[in-house]
Formats: structure tokens, sequence, C-alpha cells
């Protein structure tokens, strides 16, 4: 019997039944993560919704992360070419463990645990044969009514099947990659980092020892007086040589900062995402502008620098070669250069310092200006800032005097220390023709070498103190979240008892005294919890508590009958959303729609668009959406400065009610709204949330 591409396909699929088992072979085969615990399967009837939870939380559990990987239905051979190590969903009970893939071939993983290869065009037919099923006949029809021979039906009904698979998209495709906060050097390998670096490096020295070996041949013709024609053409072919080597440096160059950027992006967007919250309140708002500003200037002048003087060090090492006995001065020459540069770089420094401490100052008058108006004297407003920027412009001239000096004195110092080695061997007519070309091609390409690292030098040292400033961002990427032990999937329905606080400690700092002592709650489903108190009085700590953005000292807190240890902090944020006080709550720079939805899936679905604007209308923002071109679409300014006070306020009650979780809490949610509005918010809030706590002054 003929096999056909579907059975072929299923034959290699894992059924539902073993996706706890695949998952845990296609993260030993790719060597993403650890070998973990044995993972539950998810249950046959789970979601769309809690397959994708499901995977996220057993990958986290392997030690890596699931993306979800949508594309288009017509571009499927070419987008699954590229996604893998992947899992992929063929039907309701199959899955294909992807281990690698080219442009016609998939190589997956059988439940056998053995190899076999998918034609992709086969797999892009199947995956793409529910959908058009349904339309093929309809523009067979069409076809036929329209008269097109029959030779021609099949190419155009192949055209229009494509057309209308372009709006159509496949989102049943999970790519497994390292977590950015784990190894260094398997993420870099993810991101192609060290292959385009290796051959980067490889294809410089190439480079140059080419140009060398063209000096040296066009050296030996001058020196000895007469042109033979197959030096000649020689040295024609190694210049032309030079040329592809040259291309394939700057493409790989290309590709290097790319992929070393975007992990160096993750890194420090896991990194943010990680920090406690007493880390991100020592900070003030220009801090954190500053921290953001030194993340671009290290991606930036890390990549473009390190690069070049990198690529500087290996010309002067090919140089050391070349000059042989000379190559003592120049490693004299060397230590002079890092001489200067550490002193370039102390000074630097000092002016990083300055100016930060400058831009932080500004960020903070500029925020708090009202107040300066109303309660500063205004003849002595300007005199701080007059004295600082006196200060910063005496560090900058001393600062420019030394880079100056150390950009023209070092490339041209070698080449006159260099010239007046070689000037007594050819003044006594000692060396030798051919000898003497090789220490001048020396002598230049180290010049050349010198001229780059101190160049480079700048964006260096740039890079190094920017870097010292978001360490700790990058460091935080890498500690370790509770993951769980129960599997998030299809949210279980809640129990009686949402919540169980029993005798909760808690402290801000080990040696001071407790913010709360022996604080004891016990919430109900359905119920409406009012909590108020005087400021200060422990109120928006006890609902942190609670949300999971701090850990008790002591006491036994727990969720549906689970602690945290159980749920993980995915599955604790899953059953209780909170809205911070507004201090503490933030507008993105993004549009309305994404600030909403940041608790719930990303790219959003049509219903979860739909709902939330539904849900700005029964919080009483109906006339801002109607007020915006765009819609949910609209872009809010950053901070959301294009926002009133109370547009904010209901905005954070939505992001907290989309999240669909068991207990609502909301802190000082409503103090910004006028009583008609407060109304509609109320009654929104009441019948959307399913438990409630709202907390308030008296």
């Amino acid at each position: 019997m003929k096999t056909t591409p579907l059975s072929r396909c299923t034959k290699f699929s894992w059924p539902a039944a073993r996706l706890g088992e695949a998952m845990a072979a296609l993260v030993r085969h790719a060597r993403l993560g650890k070998a973990g615990p044995e993972l539950p399967n998810p249950a046959s009837s789970i979601s769309a919704e809690g397959l994708r939870n499901w995977l996220e939380w057993a990958a986290a559990r392997l030690g890596c992360e699931a993306q979800s990987f949508e594309m288009g239905q017509r571009d499927l051979e070419q987008e699954l070419s590229s996604a893998y190590p992947a899992l992929l969903r063929l039907s309701e009970d199959a899955f294909l463990v992807i281990l690698a893939a080219s442009k016609r071939k998939l190589f997956v993983l059988t439940p056998e645990r053995t190899t076999a290869r998918l034609s992709l065009h086969d797999l892009s037919q199947i995956l793409r044969e529910p959908s058009e099923r349904t339309q093929r006949l309809d523009f067979e029809n069409l076809l036929n009514e329209a008269g097109i021979p029959r030779a021609r039906q099949e190419r155009a009904l192949r055209v229009l099947l494509d057309e209308q698979s372009a709006r159509k998209r496949f989102d049943q495709c999970w790519i497994l990659r390292t977590q950015p906060g784990q190894s260094t050097f398997r993420s870099l390998r993810e991101a192609n980092a060290i292959q385009n670096g290796a051959g980067l490096l490889a294809a410089h020295t190439m480079q140059y020892l080419l140009w060398l070996g063209s000096w040296a041949i066009l050296g030996r013709l001058s020196f000895s007086g007469h042109m033979d024609r197959g030096w000649l053409i020689a040295w024609a072919l190694l210049l032309v040589t030079l040329i592809p080597f040259q291309v394939l440096t700057t493409w790989l160059q290309g590709l290097f900062a790319i992929g070393l950027g975007g992990w160096l992006k993750r890194r420090m967007l896991c990194g943010a995402l990680r920090l406690a919250p007493e880390e991100m309140r020592h900070c003030g708002i220009g801090s954190f502008i500053a921290q953001a500003l030194e993340s671009e200037t290290v991606e930036t002048l890390a990549v473009s620098g390190g690069i070049t003087g990198v690529l500087a060090v290996i010309e002067i090492a090919m140089a050391m070669f070349l000059l042989g006995r000379f190559a003592l001065v120049l490693a004299v020459w060397c230590a002079l250069a890092v001489l200067a540069a550490w002193r370039f770089n102390r000074r630097y420094q000092r002016w990083t310092s300055t100016r930060i401490e400058m831009t932080q100052d500004l960020v903070e008058n500029m925020v708090g200006h009202r107040t300066r108006l109303v309660q500063q004297n205004p003849a002595g407003r300007h005199q701080g800032e007059d004295l600082a920027l006196e200060r910063y412009l005496d560090v900058s001239r001393r600062l420019d005097r030394m880079g100056a000096w150390l950009v023209a004195a070092i490339p041209r110092g070698w080449l006159i220390a260099g010239l007046a080695c070689l000037v007594p061997s050819i003044a006594a007519g000692s060396a030798v023709s051919s000898q003497t070309a090789i220490l001048l091609g020396g002598i230049l390409l180290a010049y050349t070498a010198f001229r780059k690292l101190t160049g480079s030098f700048a964006d260096v040292v740039a890079a190094t103190v920017a870097w010292k400033r978001i360490r700790p961002l990058f460091d935080a990427a890498a500690r370790t979240q509770s993951v769980g032990e129960v599997p998030v999937g299809d949210k279980a329905e809640a129990g009686p008892q949402v919540i169980e606080a029993d005798r909760l400690t808690f402290r801000y700092r080990s040696t001071g005294n407790p913010a709360l002592r022996q604080c004891s709650l016990s919430v109900r489903k359905g119920e409406r919890i009012l909590l108020e108190g005087p400021s200060g009085g422990g109120k928006t700590t006890f609902a942190s508590l609670l949300s999971g953005m701090r850990q008790p000292e002591s006491g036994l807190l727990l969720v549906n009958g689970l602690d945290r240890h159980t749920l993980g902090a995915q599955g604790w944020r899953q059953r209780v959303a909170s809205a911070p006080q507004f201090h503490e709550n933030h507008i993105l720079t993004e549009t309305l729609g994404f600030n909403l939805l940041m608790g719930r899936r990303w790219p959003p679905a049509a219903a979860d668009v739909a709902e939330a604007e539904t849900l700005c209308r029964e919080l009483g923002l109906g006339d801002l959406l109607d007020r915006m071109p765009s819609g949910l679409l609209e872009m809010v300014g950053e901070g959301g400065w294009q926002l009133s006070h109370g547009e904010r306020s209901r905005v954070f009650i939505a992001r907290a009610l989309l999240q669909g979780a068991d207990l609502v809490i909301l802190d000082e949610s409503f103090a910004a709204l006028d009583p008609e509005n407060l109304k509609v918010a109320l009654e929104c809030t009441l019948k959307r949330a399913a438990t409630l706590m709202v907390i308030a002054h008296p």
C-alpha cells in the first residue's frame, strides 16, 4: 500500500497522552535545559489557551522556554524551515517533535527515539488542508462558471487558495530555546553569535594574510628594480581574492552584531521583569531612564567598538610576527597604549558619573517642576544646576584633551619609532630587499591597527562604564523563579476558600521592625471585601503579599488551598490579579490595547480585543475610544500622558479585570474618579470580578 504524506506524518507524531515525554525528549536531544522530573501530560479536554500555558510551564520545568510561533498559512513552508527545535500540533491528538530543518526537509524525533525526515512541502499542505477543504469546492465551481479550461484550473485554483491562506494564521507551533538567564554560551550559540564571530575572525585573518602576501610581492619587485610578469599576475590575483573576504567580513560583522544585540535585549528585559519591588522603589524615574540609555549604549558601542578593537589586536599580533627582532619595540608601544587607555578610562568614568548625576537631577526636577515653582525661591532656584554645569564642563575638557592625545600620539608615535628602527639597516645597506619590504609592511600594519584601536577606545570604555550600571539587570535575569508543581493549563474551578492567610509577618529589612505582624485573613469565593485603614498602616504591604509580589517572613498563605511553591509564580498570578497604587502602576509607551492586555497572550486574538473594548465601554471609557482615530490601536504616549488621571485609573482596573483571576485586588483604584464615573466603574467591577478586594482610606 502506498504511504500518503498524512499517514507518514501521523506515523512519526506523538499522541497527546505522551506529550510530557515528547517535551522531555526534545529538550534532551536539543540540549536546551536540564533533565527534570517526569512531566504529567495535559488533560485530554484542554483548550488551546490551556495547552499554551501547559507548554510554557513544562518548558520552564525543564529549564528552557517555549514561545508560540505564529505564521501565515501561505508561508508555512518558508517559516517552518527556520522554526526549530519546536513542537508542532498536527491535529487534536498528534504532535510533531522537530529537531532541525532545511529548505526542503524537516528532521523529526519519532516516539521510538529515532530521527526521520519529512517533506516541508507535504507538511505545509497537510496543515493548510482543513481550511482549504471548504473553499476548494466553491473555487472549482467559480472557475467552471468562468469557463476556465480544465488544463489551467489547477494552477488558478492554487493561486486562489494561496491568496486566501495569506489571510489566515497558523499558531500551533512552539519554538523551544534557552532561557535568557541561563548559560551565556548556549544563548549566544542559539543566536548564532559564536558561529558568526568565529567566522568573522577567520575571514579577517585570511584577508590580512592575503594582503601581506601581496605586499611582500610588491616590495620584492620594487626593491629588485625589475618587474616579472609572473609575480605581477600573482600580485593581481591576491588583490582580487581579497574582495570576497572583505565582503564576507562585513557581512559576518553585521550578523554578529544583530545576534549579540538581540541576545542582550532579551537578557536585559528578562532581568527587568525579575527585579524585586524594593529594588525598583529605591530608584527614581531618572535612574530608570539612565539605565535604559546605558543599555542602548552597551549594545551599540560594545558591538561596533568591540569588533573594531578585536580586529585591531589581530592585526597587531600579525605585525609582531612580521617585525621579528623589532617586535619588542612594538610590545613596549602596546604597553604605553594600555597605560594611556587606563588613564582615559578613569577620566571617562568620572565624566559619566557627573553626566548621569546631572541627568537624574534634571529628570527629578522636571517631574517636580510645579512644586519647585511654588516652594523654591526664584533667586536660588538654579544655583545648584549652575555649579553642576561648571563641574561637568571642567571634567569634559580634561576628557577631550586626553582623548585627542590618545588618538593622535599613539599611532603617529609608533610610526616614527618603527621607521627609526628600520632606517639604520637601510642606510648601512645590510637589509635584504624582500625583508625590508616585509618589515615596512609590518610597521604600516601596526600603524593602521593602532589607529583603529585608539579610535575604538572611546566606544569600548563607554560600553564598559555603561555595563557597570546595567550589570544588576543582567545578573537579575539569572535569578530562579518558582515554576510550581501544578501544571499550568486550563485554570481549575476555584474552591470555596480563595485566600487563606494565617499569622503573616513581613519586614522590609531583616533588622527593621515588622511592617505586618501576625495578620490573618480568609477570603471566600464571591466575597466583596473593603480593606480600610490609615496611611502607613500596612494595607498596600498586605495586598502585595496576597498578590505574590512579596514573600512573607513567616506564616501560611494559600490560594485555592495551594502554597506558592506548589503553584509557582505564574500559577499564583493566574489566580490573583492586582492593580497597585497609582505611583506603582504604569502605562507603557505602546497602544492602549497593549496596555490593557499585558496580562494575557500577545499578540491577542480577535476575541481578546473585543472583550477589552467591551470592558472599557462598561468602565465609562467609551468617549475615549470614540475620540481615538485608531481605537485600541492608538498610541497613548509615554507614561500615558495623553490620558487623564481618571482614565489611567480605569485602564489599570480594566487590566486587572481582563486577567480573569479568582481574586482581584484594587489598591486606591477609585480615588481619582468623580462620583459619576465612580458609580459606573464600581458597578462594572462588581459585575466582572469573581472575588474582589478594594483597598481605600476611611
